[in-house]
């Protein structure tokens, strides 16, 4: 795994623990609402775009340690691929063998 490729592994990290630390607090609001906001997980450590999605749908999401939700256009094609298209936003898989298993890794998985 190249520089490059271990840099936005690490940026798409940080971005799921946020999201998973933002999904705790609006779970306390899941009778209100079954959505969820969260952050464009995609590799560019400055992106603040928001991705909304169903509570179930990011229980799917996160189901695999080696997907991340980008808004649509935020994948790194050479990296990843899009696994999903969903409402505003795709689910994206890493490509290389090194890169899943450092983001199963950081994941705790």
């Amino acid at each position: 795994m190249d520089e490059r490729d271990r840099r936005i592994a690490e940026n798409e990290r940080v971005f799921r623990e946020v999201n998973e630390r933002l999904d705790s607090l609006q779970r306390a609001f899941a009778s209100v609402t079954d959505r969820v906001s969260l952050v464009c997980e995609c590799g560019d450590g400055t992106c603040v775009a928001q991705v909304e999605m169903t509570t179930r749908d990011y229980e799917e999401l996160r189901a695999d340690p080696t997907q991340f939700a980008v808004v649509r256009g935020h994948d790194v094609g050479d990296l990843e691929q899009v696994v999903v298209s969903r409402d505003g936003y795709d689910v994206v898989r890493k490509r290389s063998v090194g890169a899943r298993r450092l983001a199963a890794e950081q994941h705790g998985d």
